[in-house]
């Protein structure tokens, strides 16, 4: 007797019961089988089925169905037309069998036959079917590992040239920024104390319009790139979603609805709330022109994945972790398969020439990615698009951000170190700044700038670009001032801050950032906030209001 084979499952249809008993006598040679009987002909491949058969035995005569019709039903269904099958019959006739083996039969016995024989032909057919099923199972697994080792490979190609594209897009940005501060600046000068007419007037105002879409492109490039520089804080992202509420509706306008579900549950996230606040509305305004201004727009906001809380499971794309799942969707027309791979790419767009960059949805993919989320996309043609992003959740309690308080174009006496490399940016910055009555020391460096503070010249802020050449970094001058000018603030500005002050791409809470290009009444307000900040500061240390030498506010 061989032990070392597999379990042979046997079905014997036969309209005698008796034959049973016979079958199951002959068997006892073969240790590792199952015998299942069954009198009803019409139940062969049901029970074949459920039993998961490895060779049946059929009797050629029966009165319902005989042998020939018994064989030609489990060969016409899929699950059995491989099983192999025995006809019993009683007659040793050449075209009896050769009718048997032309409906499928695998082999003819002619009752009753030699145990010994019945064993090895059953354990022959038997094997030769539990090979194949083993064949196809491995040929199954190599499929699915193959189709899981083509979606990786192309995931990876994806990711690559995402950040290929991103390198590419985060210089050019950075670049881009600096020219457009350039010509933003003094046409800003200009408008300031140019005395001009209204019609020069309504010129300069056309031409920074076009300066504020530049600087908009130049920030989705960046944010694509994840390069930039993110103040991010802890955050209930349902009351954000529950401030925007109205402005969404606004971009949606009359015709369409919007169902908001948020969990009652929703744990925060820690994430830069403008950016999130920025990504939202794109999705909105993609969703609005994906229903041609009707239909339903859903704001869905749930706890995924693992923890206490968790609304629902992560998609495969997501590693496993406590999430916060944000969730725009849209009734539209959908997304067809080709579209659906490149929808993150910066500058691809559906959209007619002149009404669309192409930069939403990749600003979406930048910003997620920095923040250490991950966003899934999800469309068909017809059933509309669905977009979703998971951000880590937090257990800190949300933060109430401290407002900047600004009027506009408001000014001062106090005195003002502004460090900048570019030339041109340098003297327009000087000359808003000047216009606003602030007394302006120039550096080109941080060298420069540090041989001013040595002199002994008191000043209140210091205005520096990040990125700058020479022996003494934007860092290391922010040191210096600290240690020489302990009353004097710091404000940095860059059009492009990746791995200076940023970690991982997010800005410490105690770093003040000023994007280039920024807008005269920008700049007026971040740096009258920071100088009421140390005036502040100064009371509550008991330093002497005189030390910070602050003027009017």
């Amino acid at each position: 007797m061989i032990d070392d084979r597999p379990d042979c499952s046997v079905l014997l249809i036969d309209d005698e019961p008796f034959a049973q008993d016979i079958i199951a006598h002959s068997l006892q040679g073969c240790v590792r089988h199952t015998l299942r009987y069954e009198s009803s002909p019409q139940r062969a491949v049901k029970v074949a089925r459920e039993v998961r058969a490895t060779v049946v035995l059929v009797d050629l005569r029966m009165p319902d169905l005989d042998g020939f019709e018994v064989t030609a039903l489990l060969r016409a269904h899929a699950d059995t037309e491989d099983v192999p099958v025995i006809v019993l019959s009683s007659e040793d006739d050449p075209e009896i069998k050769a009718r048997a083996f032309a409906v499928g039969a695998n082999d003819y016995l002619v009752k009753w036959p030699d145990p010994r024989e019945l064993v090895a032909r059953v354990r022959y057919h038997s094997g030769a079917c539990i090979a194949r099923r083993q064949r196809d199972t491995a040929f199954a697994s190599l499929r699915v590992s193959q189709e899981q080792l083509a979606a990786s490979q192309l995931a990876l190609h994806q990711a690559q040239k995402m950040e290929a594209i991103g390198q590419l897009t985060g210089g050019v940005a950075h670049d881009f920024n600096n020219v457009l501060q350039i010509i933003g600046g003094n046409l800003q000068l200009l408008k300031l104390v140019g005395n001009l007419n209204d019609g020069a007037r309504t010129r300069v105002d056309m031409a920074l319009s076009g300066v504020e879409r530049g600087a908009k492109l130049a920030a989705h490039l960046l944010a694509f790139a994840r390069r930039q520089p993110l103040q991010s804080v802890v955050v209930d992202p349902g009351h954000l979603l529950r401030d925007m509420d109205d402005m969404m509706r606004r971009v949606l306008g009359p015709s369409a609805r919007i169902v908001t579900e948020i969990a009652p549950d929703l744990g925060s996230t820690m994430v830069d709330p403008n950016q999130l606040n920025n990504v939202l509305l794109n999705l909105a305004i993609n969703a609005r022109d994906a229903m041609a201004g009707s239909g339903t727009l859903t704001i869905r906001a749930r706890n995924a994945g693992a923890g206490a809380g968790a609304n629902e499971e992560l998609p495969a794309e997501v590693p496993s972790g406590e999430y916060v799942m944000l969730e725009v969707a849209d009734t539209g027309k959908g997304m067809p398969k080709e579209v659906l791979q490149r929808a993150f790419e910066p500058f691809f767009t559906t959209k007619p020439v002149g009404q669309g960059t192409g930069l939403g949805l990749s600003m979406a993919y930048g910003f997620v990615k920095q923040s250490g989320g991950e966003i899934v996309l999800r469309s068909e043609l017809g059933q509309g698009t669905s977009v979703r992003i998971y951000l880590p959740r937090s257990d800190a309690a949300p933060c109430e951000v401290e407002p900047v308080h600004s009027a506009p174009m408001t000014g001062g006496l106090e005195t003002i170190l502004v460090v900048e490399d570019e030339k041109d940016v340098r003297e327009s910055t000087c000359g808003i700044l000047s216009a606003l009555g602030y007394e302006v020391l120039e550096a080109a460096d941080a060298r420069e700038a540090v041989e001013i503070i040595d002199s002994g010249r008191h000043i209140d802020l210091v205005f520096t670009d990040v990125i700058m050449p020479g022996p003494v970094s934007s860092l290391q001058l922010s040191e210096i001032v600290g240690e020489r000018l302990p009353g004097a603030q710091i404000l940095y500005t860059s059009g492009y801050a990746e791995g200076v002050l940023a970690h991982e791409g997010k800005l410490d809470a105690s770093v003040h950032l000023l994007q280039k290009p920024y807008h005269p009444e920008a700049l007026a307000a971040r740096i009258r906030h920071l100088l009421r900040r140390g005036r502040r500061g100064a009371g509550k240390s008991g330093r002497p209001a005189g030390q910070a030498h602050l003027g009017l506010t």
